[in-house]
């Protein structure tokens, strides 16, 4: 593990939201100007690669952009506004239910779920 590498994640789990590689990028950078763009993409790969990150794409809200953020123990729902952009996190134990109806109907192992609703959030509704 490099210094680099630790960076990464330290600035993925300390993130307030969700962020792309550019900004992943950027506020490395602050801290380490010796880092560059080939170093996060690689960091990235490995982190999902072993289960450490999720990859996210938020209703492509801003075009093509990937995201990313820490995976949880608990999986949650992204709720995207697509008039401001906000994007909101939502847990339920209904939905921890729901997957346990699916693995026990299907005989399925739910691994990894991603989820994301878009729609008008409280702040852009009226």
């Amino acid at each position: 593990m490099t210094h680099q590498r630790r960076l990464l994640i330290q600035i993925i789990q300390n993130a307030d939201g969700h962020v792309d590689a550019l900004a992943l990028w950027e506020r490395a950078r602050a801290q380490d100007p010796t880092l560059n763009k080939v170093t996060v993409y690689r960091t990235l790969g490995l982190l999902k690669k072993h289960g450490l990150v999720d990859e996210l794409d938020l209703m492509h809200l801003q075009g093509e952009k990937h995201y990313y953020e820490a995976r949880t123990i608990r999986d949650h729902l992204h709720l995207a506004c697509i008039k401001c952009g906000r994007i909101q996190e939502f847990e339920s134990s209904l939905f921890e239910k729901l997957k346990g109806q699916i693995e026990r109907e299907r005989r399925f192992h739910i691994k990894v779920v991603r989820l994301e609703a878009g729609g008008l959030c409280d702040r852009c509704q009226g």
